[in-house]
């Protein structure tokens, strides 16, 4: 899942969140490096990462775009999910998508100092450019993975996948609505057994 995912799957915590926001930047003895809510953060981003390559649902919206965009399917569909919990916030919570989203940013920003360099550099546009908002619009999408694409090493054509959401709009927001109810209860029993079983 993209960072918005993530966010709302960290459950008002806020070292979850820390955690759940930088677990693709981060390697090594997590214990040595960070508290255990931050790691517990870390953990289940991995988990939620993979729970969610395995999940029917997503394997099908995945071979929508295979066809033209092969592996970086996987990243496109996290990208797409992201923009149908943004656009259907109300949804799924109570606050605006912006008051969630200012709520992040702010909790992330009272731990810059002890973050990898690499996401703090990345955290700067995500709020300057207020990524978690933005996320619910076609243009959002499209930003978001023209810049990926710019940081691939092979030609993704990412930047021309917007088109496909567009397209099959319909067929992804249902792969979606199937699935996100899966990942919320998978996420929460999740974060309660790595809870329960640090030590």
């Amino acid at each position: 899942m993209n960072f918005l995912a993530h966010a709302y799957l960290s459950f008002d915590q806020p070292k979850v969140l820390v955690g759940n926001f930088i677990g693709d930047f981060v390697r090594g003895n997590l214990r040595d490096q960070f508290e255990k809510d931050i790691v517990l953060g870390i953990m289940l981003h991995r988990e939620i990462d993979e729970f969610t390559d395995t999940h029917q649902e997503v394997k099908k919206a995945q071979e929508i775009l295979k066809p033209k965009f092969g592996r970086y399917s996987m990243v496109i569909t996290d990208i797409f999910f992201d923009y149908f919990l943004s656009k259907y916030w109300e949804n799924y919570d109570s606050r605006s998508i912006q008051e969630f989203a200012d709520q992040v940013y702010q909790t992330i920003s009272q731990f810059e100092g002890n973050l990898p360099v690499s996401f703090v550099y990345l955290f700067h546009f995500m709020e300057k450019e207020n990524w978690l908002v933005s996320y619910g619009t076609l243009e959002g999408i499209r930003k978001s993975l023209t810049g990926i694409s710019k940081r691939t090493a092979f030609d993704s054509k990412m930047e021309t996948a917007h088109l496909s959401l567009r397209e099959h709009e319909s067929t992804f927001k249902s792969h979606f609505e199937k699935f996100f109810p899966d990942l919320i209860r998978f996420s929460k029993n999740k974060l309660d057994e790595l809870k329960a079983n640090y030590d």
